[in-house]
């Protein structure tokens, strides 16, 4: 072939390649290629069924939704009316005309929740990740029904077949309409019952203006109370955000306010709420609960509330009941069997009218009208003092309490008493006061007294012991002199009674009194009547030595207490110049007291009179009989005498020899009973009784001879 002609070149056949020479690419590509036609055919679906659901309104979804939504929640859910559900555009929306959701078999009302409609937006990626939050929430005609069942194991809000019950959580709503919209809370534990009405709500742009406001009614444990309250920043609110609340309670005569800042409108656990309380009977407060307390004068008291599940606690708490102070922090658990309080309080001072309604007064009479009129409000008898107004036993069964109190001082005219402490400890119906301290006149006052309400009526042990008091101070605070007085006085109370009240208590009881008084010195002024030696008192009078002290070897004030019933056993003293003895006693029931002194001289005397002085009449109404028919028969033989012979003479009826015998100290200082009582020479002694008689004619000892003539 010539090559310079021009004949055209031979045609190559084509050659087939292959599309690549990696086989991985080609499988990516295929891939890439059913993905697409899977997304297309995926988003072409979901178009036509946003179409479909846009162009019906999904209202052909009705049944279906229902019956999914019933098997989700395991109730009843239906709607009587129109249903829509579809995407508009990108918003799910949901209106529902009629539509209730029905309570588990064991409430007490058929609907957990009613609307005349409802129509909402809701969020779809939240949703998809177990959250709501709906842009826009408009409710018509609706009612909630929120109940525990009567373990509080279960809720009606919970849709859980496992039974384990959930807080409340609301959704997030950006913006809300609320008409007709009521609310009904039901806790059989606490035995609460609340309805609530709230006022219509408009809100745009998640504005619904300066507060939602609510007014509501309600019995807790058959205590009714009304409710007032608002939610006055609930732009916050439909945002899930802060929200101030403040609301007003009021029942049985008394004010609660509560206000706080809640994350949410249900959300109040862990949640500090500042609380105040005011009312006449802080008792009536406390009864609400079902705890009894004594009756209070006015009472405001103001604490943070913390709602921890079961548990409602109130720290700081300040106020005032009556004129006393009060301080601390207290428990209230109410997930138990019994309501259980546990609290540390302390008082700086506590007024003594304040004290009077834990022994059985009313405080207001007692500020009013004084001791004997509250007695007689009690119910008790004229004349007397102890009362008869008693706790009520069953409400001591309801609940129990651990108790923690002080108080820094007894605000008294009469008796300084400062540093009281007392452990209460309540546990059903037995009831412990142990210890119960106090400082009075700077002597320490232990006492643990127990009363059993278990038992009908309640049964009472007191224990009390009085540590070495000084006299000076004791008696100072009725108005004594203190001057040249440093003895001192310990004691103990062992009684055991049955009755509600503080009277039948003691006026059933038996035991034994006992205070000793060591050695020491009185001042004349101080113990001259309590020796009761008249014929003494006027000599000294005259000669002008009321301000020489007397000196006190030993001295014992004692009784054996049946059936309320205290008789002498002994009381005896024993000073440098007399032996002084009582007889007789008193009556706890009665409140009745039939006591004679007599004190002996131990040196000659001419102005003796060795007549018993006498005490009686009643605790509100003692009598003193110094000069006693004896005193006055003895002047009668003077006057006699003297008739007879001449003046001088008359004072042979006045003549002591002195011949008292000295009391063996040991026994007194032991607190012995009368059989045991001994003189200086160890013989027993006959002029102190056998401690079993509270009349003091009975065993009178018999009148000394003087000079041997009468």
């Amino acid at each position: 072939m010539n090559p310079t002609s021009h004949e055209a070149p031979e045609t190559l056949p084509p050659i087939d390649l292959p599309a690549s020479n990696d086989p991985d690419v080609d499988r990516r590509k295929r891939r890439l290629r059913i993905a697409r036609n899977i997304a297309i055919g995926v988003l072409g679906t979901l178009f036509a069924v946003w179409l479909i659901l846009f162009v019906t309104k999904g209202r052909f979804l009705k049944a279906p939704v229902e019956a999914i939504a019933s098997s989700l929640t395991e109730r009843e859910v239906a709607v009587k009316g129109d249903f829509q559900l579809y995407f508009a555009p990108f918003k799910i929306k949901f209106l529902a005309e009629g539509l209730t959701v029905s309570n588990p078999e064991w409430a007490t009302r058929p609907y957990l929740f009613t609307a005349g409609k409802v129509d909402t937006r809701i969020a779809p990626l939240p949703l998809l990740l177990g959250n709501w939050r709906l842009y826009w929430l408009s409710l018509t005609d609706s009612a909630v029904d929120l109940e525990w069942n009567a373990q509080r194991t279960a809720n009606t809000w919970t849709f859980d077949s496992s039974g384990d019950a959930k807080p409340l959580e609301l959704p997030t709503i950006d913006q809300a309409s609320l008409r007709d919209t009521t609310l009904r809370y039901r806790d059989p534990v606490l035995q609460l019952l609340t309805d609530l009405d709230f006022a219509s709500v408009v809100s745009n742009d998640a504005k619904i203006g300066e507060a939602v406001r609510f007014t509501g009614d309600g019995t807790l444990r058959e205590t009714p109370f009304t409710l007032t309250g608002a939610l006055l920043s609930p732009n916050a609110t439909v945002q899930r955000g802060q929200n101030k609340l403040e609301m007003q309670a009021r029942a049985a005569n008394n004010i609660i306010d509560i206000s706080g800042t809640l994350p949410s409108l249900a959300d109040i656990e862990g949640v500090p709420l500042d609380t105040k309380a005011r009312g006449r009977n802080a008792a009536e407060l406390m009864a609400i609960i079902g705890v009894v307390i004594p009756q209070t004068r006015k009472y405001q008291l103001k604490a943070q509330l913390v709602k921890q599940g079961r548990f409602y606690r109130f720290t700081d708490m300040t106020g005032t009941f009556g004129a006393s102070d009060i301080a601390g922090k207290f428990t209230v658990d109410m997930g138990r069997e019994r309501v259980h309080i546990d609290a540390d309080l302390a008082t700086k001072t506590l007024d003594i009218i304040d004290v009077s309604p834990f022994i059985g007064y009313n405080p207001d009479v007692v500020a009013t009208r004084g001791v004997k009129a509250a007695a007689a409000a009690s119910g008790a008898a004229p004349a007397r003092l102890l009362p008869n107004a008693s706790l009520r036993a069953e409400g001591l069964r309801v609940f129990d309490a651990d108790v923690r109190y002080r108080a820094g001082r007894l605000r008294s005219e009469a008796i300084p008493i400062s540093d009281i402490s007392v452990t209460v400890d309540l546990d059903d119906g037995m009831l412990n006061l142990a210890p119960l301290n106090l400082t009075m006149a700077r002597g320490k006052v232990t006492s643990e007294i127990a009363i059993d309400w278990r038992r009908r009526p309640a049964v009472t042990k007191y224990d009390i012991r009085l540590g070495s008091t000084p006299m000076a101070q004791l008696l100072s605070g009725f108005g004594v002199a203190e001057a040249g007085t440093n003895g001192t006085v310990k004691g103990r109370i062992q009684l055991t009674g049955t009755g509600d009240a503080l009277h039948d208590s003691l006026g059933t009881s038996s035991g034994r009194i006992a205070f000793v008084i060591p050695k020491g010195t009185f001042s004349t002024r101080n113990v001259q009547l309590s020796e009761l030696d008249f014929g003494t008192f006027v000599q000294r009078m005259f000669e002008d030595k009321l301000k020489d002290p007397v000196q006190i070897n030993c001295g014992l004030v004692a009784f054996t207490v049946r059936k309320g019933a205290a008789a002498a056993d002994p009381i005896l003293f024993d000073t440098t110049k007399n032996v002084m003895v009582g007889r007789g006693g008193f009556s706890f029931d009665t409140e009745q007291m039939d006591m004679a002194f007599r004190a002996d001289s131990k040196k000659f005397s001419l102005l003796s009179a060795q007549s018993p002085v006498q005490i009686g009449g009643y605790f509100s109404e003692a009598k003193l009989n110094v000069i006693s028919p004896e005193l006055l028969g003895r002047a009668g033989i003077g006057l006699g005498l003297a008739a007879l012979a001449a003046p001088p003479a008359a004072l042979l009826a006045f003549v002591d020899i002195g011949d008292a015998q000295s009391a063996a100290c040991g026994p007194v200082l032991q607190g012995a009973r009368a059989a045991d009582q001994r003189t200086t020479k160890g013989k027993p002694r006959e002029d102190v009784g056998k401690g079993k008689s509270a009349k003091a004619d009975d065993a009178e000892p018999k009148r000394k001879k003087f000079l041997g003539i009468f």
